[in-house]
């Protein structure tokens, strides 16, 4: 398409906020519904009193193809294999529009078992060697001996077992949020907006304002329920999104020296270890089937920190600096789906694979949506907003 459209987006988590970025550049005019306070990430140290906010926030923003053929199969793998260079080219364009805080490492990553549990890991193991040879792009994990971690990761607890896998990565998952809304030209955010439902051309507000868009884009989360089924749901799904708990926590340790993002195979949870800039590491796990909100509980606090503690004995004198929990949205069969029609998109069901999946899903919907960039496109382009 060659004409400037006029874009109307609710929702401003991973999905949202990317596609903002891309047809904003693109010299479309898109105007942003969301109910949370403003682009900036939430405050870390508070257990209660936050408004809800997007589930990318929480997220500890791994990109880990390969670890994920545990519970995907190989096409989620190759959408994640695309979105690992996608997104090193977003956080290099970002870069060159003036955002100087680090986005994106790629290091590999690695999985790491205690020799209680080696069975268990050797199952996990098989899954992904077995799933990497049909997805021949995808490297296999690569095993470390004790004198291979150990020069790739000293603070790791000698005598784990271990493998690397290689390329993985990750990203800044709250620095990218609030790059992608801060530098998206031709963008309107309107933050405090509640959506109600979305439809071909329109968007209607709780409190009944319908506005009228050349497309609509529903990238919701969670938050699309529960007014209507969800439109081009997989046939035979049920109609609604369900949420699926996360717990994170945040632990500051000078002194400990981890590049790699690193998961422990343990037969009832996947414990990882992500570390970010300023001597801080989220801990988390990876799933539990519970729509609850409330803060982190203390059986899970013990072991996500046991679990760390045991991998790197450094963590021991940690300050604890926030636990968090929040919603990841799925649809019943934990895949993605992404629904086009005139003057609609709904993207939904990321499940845990949101930071994964989202260049390649936004890029695949743009393509088939046609929306070229515009030509000669100079400056931003005043609109009225609604809001």
């Amino acid at each position: 398409m060659g004409t400037r459209l006029k874009v109307g987006i609710a929702g401003a988590g991973v999905l949202g906020r990317l596609l903002a970025w891309q047809l904003g550049r693109a010299g479309h005019a898109v105007t942003v519904f969301d109910p949370g306070p403003g682009p900036q990430a939430p405050e870390t140290g508070s257990l209660t009193g936050r408004p809800v906010h997007a589930a990318g926030f929480t997220a500890a923003g791994m990109l880990s193809p390969i670890a994920e053929l545990d519970n995907a199969g190989p096409a989620l793998a190759r959408l994640g294999w695309r979105s690992l260079a996608l997104w090193r080219s977003i956080a290099e364009q970002l870069r060159g529009q003036g955002c100087s805080a680090p986005l994106f490492a790629q290091h590999g990553s690695l999985l790491l078992a205690h020799g209680a549990d080696l069975g268990a890991a050797r199952r996990v193991l098989a899954r992904l060697e077995a799933a990497t040879a049909l997805a021949s792009e995808l490297p296999a994990p690569q095993v470390l001996d004790r004198a291979s971690l150990g020069a790739l990761e000293p603070a790791v607890t000698p005598g784990l077992h271990a493998w690397l896998l290689p390329d993985e990565a990750q990203v800044m998952s709250r620095d990218m949020l609030q790059a992608l809304a801060v530098h998206a030209p031709n963008v309107h955010w309107c933050w405090g907006e509640r959506v109600d439902h979305v439809d071909p051309g329109r968007i209607t507000l709780v409190d009944g304002d319908a506005l009228a868009f050349d497309l609509a884009i529903d990238v919701r989360g969670v938050g699309a329920r529960p007014d209507r089924p969800l439109r081009g749901a997989p046939s035979g799904c049920p109609p609604r999104v369900r949420g699926v708990r996360g717990e994170v926590l945040w632990l500051h340790a000078p002194g400990v020296q981890l590049r790699r993002p690193l998961r422990l195979l343990h037969p009832r949870h996947r414990v990882y270890i992500v570390p970010r800039p300023g001597d801080l590491f989220i801990v988390g796990a990876s799933e539990i089937e519970s729509e609850d909100r409330s803060p982190v509980s203390l059986r899970s606090a013990v072991e996500l920190m046991a679990a760390a503690h045991s991998a790197l004995p450094g963590l021991a004198e940690a300050r604890i600096v926030h636990m968090e929990t929040n919603l990841r949205p799925a649809l019943p069969d934990n895949e993605p789906h992404t629904h086009i029609e005139h003057g609609l998109l709904r993207i939904n069901g990321l499940f845990r694979h949101g930071w994964l999946l989202a260049p390649a899903l936004t890029e695949d919907a743009i393509a088939e949506l046609t929306l070229a960039p515009l030509r000669g496109l100079s400056q931003p382009m005043a609109d009225t907003h609604p809001c």
